[in-house]
């Protein structure tokens, strides 16, 4: 099969280089360059300037909106104080059906009620009984304030929140990214870029990667009771370089993986080499090209573009001149890109 593999770059390579194409530069300048993006992480969710500034906005209102009013649910700890009163003083658990034991009264629907209201109801009920009491009802464990996380971390399940808590917090609080052992390589299992998190229905504009990764204000967002988490499961999928590197291949992908680590996997790039790559993202329905200033990362000029999953770097021989030739080529077969992003398992059957 490694056979088959080494065969199969070389056919693609004596294409590439003895097909009989106009030679045209123009389309250089029509790849974005990434190397200015300090991160390494190519944004290529196609939403303008506009939809992102509309987004943000939105985020920006979810984290000015105040923390709504407490209110009495099954399962939280209730304490009454009753003043001048201690014999009276007591803590109950809100029952299933909402409802805490009352002395003098039994059982009292507390359910819905603010601390305020649940506090005048009970005064009414000890009005019949001592003259003018003075009360108070306070939350000492509220056990309803809960959100949801599942997927891709170690320890999913639903978790008790408390204000101010934002969503990298309930992630650090489930045990953060699960890992799995593949092909003998330890990987994270979080794929952030499909995570969601749903509120009241709603999908929330959230770039988990900013949020856990980065701790953005904004992306990490204050949780509210209900919100419910997912952390997508990354898939198996692969990353592959080719053109004039010493060792053409592909290899599994996980988050930290660069262009440098890439290159290095593949034993340095030949003498000749270009000082630009190109970075086909997107698969064969959509895919985009991106500039690599291969030099510029080698040398440390460069930020390392970390690479995404599926993603094929051509590094060219000599000049721009190949970039034109490598398209043309690459764009009508697209049995070529799916070749390089199978996933191991698969490809070795």
């Amino acid at each position: 099969m490694k056979k088959l593999f080494v065969v199969l770059f070389a056919g693609i390579a004596a294409g590439i280089c003895t097909g009989c194409y106009d030679r045209y530069t123009s389309n250089l300048e029509q790849f974005p360059e990434v190397t200015n993006l300090p991160s390494g992480v190519v944004d290529h969710a196609g939403l303008t300037e506009e939809d992102k500034r509309r987004q943000l906005e939105y985020l920006k209102q979810l984290d000015a909106q105040k923390e709504p009013v407490y209110r009495i649910n099954a399962g939280d700890k209730i304490s009454i104080r009753v003043y001048n009163h201690p014999d009276l003083i007591m803590e109950s658990l809100v029952t299933p059906d909402g409802a805490i034991g009352v002395m003098f009264a039994g059982q009292v629907q507390v359910a819905g009620l603010t601390l305020e209201e649940a506090s005048k109801k009970i005064k009414n009920i000890y009005s019949m009984y001592i003259k003018n009491p003075e009360l108070g009802v306070f939350a000492i464990d509220v056990r309803s304030q809960t959100a949801t996380i599942a997927g891709a971390v170690n320890n999913p399940g639903m978790f008790v929140i408390s204000n101010g808590m934002r969503l990298a917090d309930l992630f650090a609080k489930a045990g953060g990214s699960a890992v799995r052992d593949f092909d003998d390589q330890m990987l994270d299992a979080a794929d952030y870029q499909n995570s969601i998190i749903v509120r009241n229905g709603e999908i929330l504009p959230v770039n988990f990667s900013l949020a856990i990764e980065k701790g953005d204000r904004w992306h990490n967002v204050k949780l509210k009771k209900g919100d419910y988490i997912y952390i997508a499961v990354r898939s198996e999928v692969m990353v592959s370089v080719i053109g004039s590197i010493n060792r053409p291949h592909k290899r599994l992908w996980d988050q930290n993986l660069g262009i440098l680590e890439l290159i290095s996997s593949g034993l340095g790039l030949k003498e000749e080499h270009w000082q630009y790559g190109v970075i086909i993202r997107g698969g064969m329905e959509n895919p985009r090209f991106y500039r690599v200033d291969i030099d510029g990362i080698l040398q440390g000029r460069c930020a390392n573009v970390r690479l995404q999953p599926g993603d094929v770097v051509y590094i060219p021989h000599d000049d721009v001149s190949e970039y034109n030739v490598f398209v043309r080529k690459l764009l009508p077969t697209s049995q070529f890109l799916s070749t390089f992003t199978f996933p191991v398992l698969n490809f070795a059957k």
